[in-house]
């Protein structure tokens, strides 16, 4: 399995070629929350007073998503986009901030962010998630964060994500550990045909 991270640690994480140039930094990340899947990277340039770049990064472009840069073969790889263009693609794959329900109707709790599988596959295993107070659990009933893995099918409602109810049941308050977030992916319940008790 490829290295799990945060989406949000994406964040001016470098743009690299493979001879090595640094070309950009990353900006944003681009979801697609239906296919549960990284469709690209809005940029910034590289250096201090480097703002926004005119150009995005589609994920069809990456050679690979590692912990330190994201790697590409070439500068060519760019893709001139105007900032209508990203704005747009920005707010539709938009998850941080979104509610997150059971089919259901339960709400879990408000995204804090994604957790994306490295390497060359970009796919979104889990998300880390502000409980809302009914899920919570114990008897002082505080807010806590917990990460909820995706499950098979993810459905967007507006400003909503849904999923199947038995993932719920695999969310967990820490993922601490050498291979912390490498256990969320492990905790997708596999596909049944019969529904769970």
């Amino acid at each position: 399995m490829n290295e799990l991270m945060a989406a949000r640690s994406l964040s001016t994480r470098p743009v690299v070629t493979l001879g090595g140039d640094a070309v950009a930094q990353v900006k944003d990340t681009v979801f697609d929350a239906e296919a549960g899947r990284i469709t690209g990277f809005t940029l910034n340039g590289r250096g201090l007073l480097s703002g926004p770049l005119r150009q995005s990064l589609p994920w069809t472009a990456v050679h690979a998503l590692g912990h330190d840069a994201v790697m590409i073969r070439d500068r060519r790889e760019l893709a001139e986009t105007t900032a209508a263009e990203a704005r747009r693609a920005a707010v539709r794959g938009r998850v941080v901030g979104a509610r997150l329900l059971t089919e259901t109707g339960t709400e879990v709790g408000t995204v804090l962010d994604v957790v994306v599988e490295g390497g060359g596959s970009g796919r979104v295993v889990g998300f880390r998630v502000a409980a809302s107070r009914e899920f919570a659990a114990g008897p002082k009933r505080r807010r806590r964060r917990v990460w909820v893995p995706r499950g098979e099918t993810v459905a967007v409602s507006g400003r909503a994500l849904v999923l199947p109810a038995a993932t719920v049941r695999y969310a967990a308050e820490s993922l601490d550990g050498p291979d912390g977030l490498a256990a969320l992916a492990r905790r997708v319940p596999a596909r049944r045909k019969d529904p769970l008790p």
